[in-house]
């Protein structure tokens, strides 16, 4: 499934797209990664914060021509726009829904495609090739994201169909969730700081930008805070997905140990990320919804957690 050749549309997400002379000025003040590290080969995944920290959204972050476009969970984009122009009053830059005029694509294992496509992509996670009218960005997997105007969709649409046959998007929401990538969706919004999520982990958060709304809190996390809680990666026998947000239980504590962030149907059940209290982790008997619940089986993620490395950007 998630480690075969094949493309899926990204329909879960919508684009917001920030654009104008202070484009990033502005956004650079909002939001947690650090703009003066994109450029037309990078990109980068980030969120932005209520002043407490906690996520109000989380999206892959990418420029284009004279600003920038986030993609995130089609259901925080408009809150998120309404929000924002609210701060942008005094900017020079403007904030729309670009959602309709872009199609996106994921793409497991394609490179060949991508290269007639006329795409020359390295390797390394965020990287970015351009063309006409199209880029490509390279996720920490392998994966690729292809943004392609709609002006030119249809006929790019046609090639790649005739050389990768068509996934739901649960097959990319799978290989999301054994990638250890957390994202904010609207039952999540609120619910988490983004170290939470390993976000500091996989490029999402800079220590070193300076001022954006939240950062104090997120940076004494790091800084001077024990996490408690964090992003781990589990499995479930059955077919039926846990929504968003479910709550999870252990016998170390008679209240919710943590929630459910992201889950996907695997050939084998059900494979899920979820925040998690450290103790709980530890005991190993996690179950979902109740203390009677089905039983969960804790996973490793892809990668670890260095907080030296983690405060160099």
């Amino acid at each position: 499934m998630a480690d075969s050749a094949f493309f899926c549309t990204l329909s879960h997400e919508g684009i917001l797209a920030v654009r104008g002379p202070d484009a990033s000025k502005f956004l650079q003040g909002q939001v947690t990664c650090n703009l003066n590290y994109l450029s037309d080969s990078n990109a980068s995944l980030g969120a932005r914060c209520t002043p407490k920290g906690r996520m109000l959204s989380s999206f892959r972050i990418v420029s284009d021509d004279d600003g920038y476009l986030l993609a995130m969970a089609s259901e925080l984009l408009e809150p998120q726009l309404t929000d924002l122009k609210k701060y942008a009053v005094f900017s020079k830059s403007t904030l729309s829904d670009e959602s309709a005029e872009w199609l996106r694509l994921g793409l497991s294992n394609a490179d060949e495609l991508l290269s007639d496509l006329g795409l020359m992509l390295a390797n390394d996670a965020d990287g970015v090739a351009r063309g006409e009218g199209l880029f490509a960005i390279r996720l920490a997997d392998g994966r690729v994201e292809l943004w392609l105007r709609r002006a030119i969709s249809a006929e790019v649409l046609e090639q790649i169909q005739a050389k990768l046959p068509e996934r739901p998007l649960n097959d990319w929401l799978l290989a999301q969730v054994r990638a250890g990538i957390g994202q904010v969706f609207g039952p999540t919004r609120e619910l988490f700081i983004p170290q939470m999520i390993n976000l500091q982990a996989v490029g999402g958060v800079s220590f070193k930008k300076g001022c954006y709304t939240g950062q104090e809190i997120v940076a004494r996390m790091q800084y001077l805070g024990k996490l408690k809680r964090r992003l781990q990666r589990l499995s479930l026998e059955g077919s039926e997905l846990p929504a968003l947000a479910s709550e999870l239980f252990s016998p170390v504590h008679r209240s919710s140990v943590g929630e459910v962030v992201l889950a996907a149907q695997s050939k084998n059940g059900v494979e899920l990320l979820a925040v998690l209290q450290e103790d709980a982790v530890s005991d190993g008997r996690i179950h979902l919804g109740s203390e009677t619940g089905p039983a969960l089986q804790l996973l490793d993620l892809p990668y670890s957690l260095n907080s030296d490395l983690e405060i160099q950007r």
